[in-house]
């Protein structure tokens, strides 16, 4: 399986610096620019492949079809929070089908030749992977839907009176997309996809194996305590795991120059990156702090957001979902409260930080 990348630049490097988390699920520059480490660590088969058993049982009994009829895999819809395994996913089932994958970035494809050009470079049964799909442009979404259905595209050339039609046939091949917000991508798109799965949260269990691994691959020795520890603050997300096993061995390496991981070292390393036993960092205890001010009163999401300095919907939507999951935080039509839970937290680890 080969993976090609098209030659639409990605120009959304943007990210802001208090974005930039070791908690934080989006992909930092770091990993963008270096990533050999990430692909030692994808598996290179759908067995291989760790969590997600009932999606792999689905795509696997999709892709023997497939391979049975002799036929490109249905366009499929990978969706779920960043850091989960999209990307990878698709990979391997360009890996599983035998054919090439071809990569783009819907914020990249910016006008409709940009997507003429990609569909055009298709060869019979090749993968298309196109990420943030629900970021696409409204003119790009029309072209891909005859695209996706009848394998041609349907373009107008010329203008006025001597504006004609063109249909252009193209190879069948697969569509697969990813994105992180379902909802926001419209009806007739999600509606052409023919197989559509969503990637949950991974367990501890499942994490602890994949640090496992990756600890191998990187050369540090982590005991099974140690990695289901590190596993239990990764919020069951592999990428967030990664990333902290990578700073844990910065640390263990320059300060205790040591490759044995141990349960001590890697409270002492996150402590150092101010991340204590439950994932928090310092934006989250911030957040947790400002509503422990307000004395049980519900607090508007741009109040706090005014109150730390910083936007609304970064702590709406990168912020509020773990403190919800872990039970300090409920929404409510009046604003955000503090739970009693994450009031005991944040009470007793003030001293601390």
């Amino acid at each position: 399986m080969a993976i090609i990348s098209s030659n639409v630049g990605d120009n959304d490097f943007s990210l802001r610096r208090k974005e930039l988390r070791l908690v934080g699920s989006k992909i930092i520059p770091e990993e963008k620019l270096n990533n050999n480490n990430l692909n030692l660590s994808r598996p290179n088969t759908l067995k291989e492949f760790i969590g997600q058993e009932k999606l792999k049982s689905s795509l696997r009994i999709a892709i023997d079809a497939s391979i049975y009829r002799k036929e490109p895999l249905e366009h499929t819809l990978l969706h779920g929070q960043p850091g989960l395994g999209k990307t990878t996913l698709a990979f391997l089932i360009a890996q599983e089908m035998n054919t090439k994958c071809r990569v783009a970035t819907a914020p990249a494809i910016e006008r409709p030749r940009d997507i003429v050009g990609l569909l055009l470079g298709l060869k019979e049964g090749e993968v298309l992977f196109i990420d943030e799909i629900h970021r696409l442009n409204r003119l790009t979404e029309e072209l891909l839907y005859s695209a996706m259905e009848d394998f041609r595209l349907d373009l107008t050339i010329g203008a006025n009176r001597g504006a004609r039609c063109r249909t252009i046939n193209l190879p069948r091949f697969t569509l697969i997309g990813a994105t992180t917000k379902l909802a926001s991508i419209s009806a007739p798109l999600r509606d052409r996809f023919g197989i559509s799965q969503k990637i949950e949260f991974y367990t501890y269990d499942e994490l602890k194996k994949i640090i496992s691994n990756f600890s191998l691959l990187i050369n540090l020795n982590l005991d099974d305590e140690a990695s289901y520890n590190l596993a239990k603050i990764s919020r069951g997300t592999p990428r967030i795991a990664l990333r902290l096993l990578r700073r844990i061995r910065d640390y263990a390496q320059v300060v205790k120059k040591t490759k044995v991981i141990s349960v001590n070292l890697i409270k002492k390393a996150l402590n150092s990156y101010q991340i204590d036993e439950k994932g928090l960092d310092s934006l989250d205890r911030q957040y947790l702090s400002f509503l422990n001010q307000n004395n049980n009163i519900p607090t508007g999401l741009d109040s706090i957001a005014a109150g730390l300095s910083d936007d609304s919907s970064m702590l709406e939507f990168v912020v509020e979902p773990y403190l919800i999951q872990l039970g300090f935080l409920i929404r409510t039509p009046r604003g955000r409260l503090l739970t009693a839970l994450g009031k005991k937290y944040i009470e007793s680890r003030n001293d601390n930080f």
